[in-house]
């Protein structure tokens, strides 16, 4: 992977008469402990780096044992000028079976697809270290800011072999008039000046797989009654966030947020601003960052679980319940291949969108992170306010994020909330403090608290005891990891 950064800043800006910007590319071969690189234009000006190692460099080589290394997303089925074969055609023809991918390619003509061909055509994909992905944005940042915005070729009405989803084509009866004024008028202050006419916001949205042209008229994609659809269950009973406040006498409030989804967030957030209690800190000051913190946190939650949801699986809705001790975020689906759940788990999970599209907008709107998931800054910005870390599971067919507004709140999911009971007034306080934290030493524990080493040990031997802490590790090498 590192190899293939390296290698990717040695590509060359072919000269282009229409300005568009290229982007820099590095693709290794591992083949039978031989190793070989290339990058884009490295023997001809706008040759791409896989098909110069494929074609160029190894077309006569057996591969099917190789494993290839691409900073970019190779490019999908449709994606380059006929007759020319795609790079991802020319991976599977090639018959290599693991190939690791440094970023999607935002382009719409290839977005996701070119991962979603090769998994298709049995090859197992894996993605860059999170860190590698941050360098590749940043040295292709002015081509990924034009590739945003272009013009999808692909986005002719046919339904291509590589089509990530169903949604990506006009819903039958969807009309234009079927979409909220209010949403679109949100969406094209987002999108800039530079849209005067409606003619142009049409324009825009068919090159962002949000309109296709169907008998001379624009009619709106799955994705585009998902995002701004006035009522989107009539045509797509899956969509929505359903909501429900349990409160602690026993009685539950529901609303149902079944408009456009790029205004289901903030309807959500609004509706529990005024029902659930402040996080218990020790000021003000602190309560108010925190009760900011765990809103945004919650936002986050909810834009990951509209975006990133499998809407394939019809028979469930993203669902939101909160209490005073928790708010539990649901997301139809696994998470998308190749992300794991324990990467998820970590808030340390590759970049990658199930729904390029809703990402798309859902961060023009500033409602999301583009490529970034909000992963890290979710983990940050809890540890930052004194908030416990959120958790991700998995309970077929959800994805489950539940945010904890305290201490205390987490610990009631301990042990049916007895444990706090066991400890005095310094634990606690100690508890607190790990709880923002996914592991600590003894040493930083005993820092953090101002403590002798001796009691910080008894604290944490406790807190193991209690089912709180796992120890891992043995001697200098032992830390603690908080169970979630």
């Amino acid at each position: 992977m590192e190899l293939a950064v390296d290698v990717m800043v040695r590509s060359t800006q072919e000269p282009r008469a229409d300005g568009k910007a290229s982007p820099l590319v590095g693709a290794v071969l591992w083949n039978d402990d031989e190793i070989d690189t290339a990058s884009r234009s490295e023997l001809r000006d706008g040759d791409h780096a896989e098909f110069t190692l494929l074609e160029r460099k190894h077309r006569n080589s057996k591969l099917d044992d190789a494993v290839l290394f691409s900073t970019l997303e190779p490019c999908a089925p449709g994606a380059r000028k006929h007759p020319k074969l795609s790079c991802a055609e020319r991976i599977v023809l090639a018959r290599i079976k693991t190939v690791w991918v440094g970023v999607e390619d935002p382009d719409p003509t290839v977005d996701r697809k070119g991962i979603k061909y090769l998994q298709s055509n049995g090859v197992q994909v894996y993605l860059f270290d999170r860190d590698l992905q941050e360098r590749i944005r940043t040295v292709n940042s002015e081509f990924i800011a034009q590739a945003e915005v272009r013009a999808a070729a692909a986005r002719d009405g046919v339904k291509h072999s590589a089509s990530l989803s169903d949604l990506e084509e006009a819903l039958r009866c969807a009309e234009l008039e079927d979409l909220s004024p209010k949403a679109l008028k949100g969406y094209r202050v987002a999108l800039g000046r530079g849209i005067r006419t409606v003619a142009e916001l049409h324009k825009r949205l068919s090159q962002q797989g949000i309109l296709v042209t169907k008998r001379g008229k624009y009619v709106p994609t799955g994705f585009g009654t998902l995002l701004f659809g006035q009522e989107p269950r009539n045509l797509l009973p899956q969509a929505g966030l359903l909501g429900t406040i349990q409160y602690a006498d026993g009685h539950e409030e529901l609303r149902d947020f079944i408009g456009p989804a790029i205004e289901a967030p903030d309807q959500a957030i609004a509706w529990l601003k005024d029902k659930l209690p402040n996080p218990i800190t020790r000021t003000s000051a602190k309560r108010k960052e925190a009760r900011e913190t765990l809103y945004e946190l919650l936002r986050e939650g909810i834009v990951n679980a509209l975006v990133h949801r499998d809407y394939s699986i019809q028979g469930a809705k993203c669902q939101l319940f909160a209490s005073e001790h928790k708010i539990v975020v649901m997301s139809p689906g696994a998470p998308v291949e190749p992300i794991t759940m324990k990467q998820l788990a970590s808030f340390d999970a590759p970049m990658l969108s199930r729904n390029p599209v809703m990402h798309f907008v859902f961060a023009k709107m500033k409602l999301a992170e583009e490529r970034g998931l909000g992963l890290r800054s979710m983990r940050e910005r809890a540890s930052a306010a004194g908030l416990p870390l959120p958790s991700y599971t998995y309970k077929a067919p959800y994805v489950v994020l539940t945010i904890y507004p305290d201490a205390a709140s987490f610990a009631e999911s301990v042990n049916d909330g007895k444990v706090l009971a066991n400890l005095n007034d310094a634990e606690r306080t100690g508890w607190s403090w790990l709880v923002t934290r996914e592991t600590a030493t003894t040493a930083e524990y005993q820092e953090a608290m101002g403590i002798p080493n001796r009691t910080a040990k008894n604290h944490l031997k406790k807190l193991a005891e209690l089912g709180l802490l796992r120890m891992v590790g043995a001697g200098r090498a032992t830390h603690y990891e908080v169970i979630r």
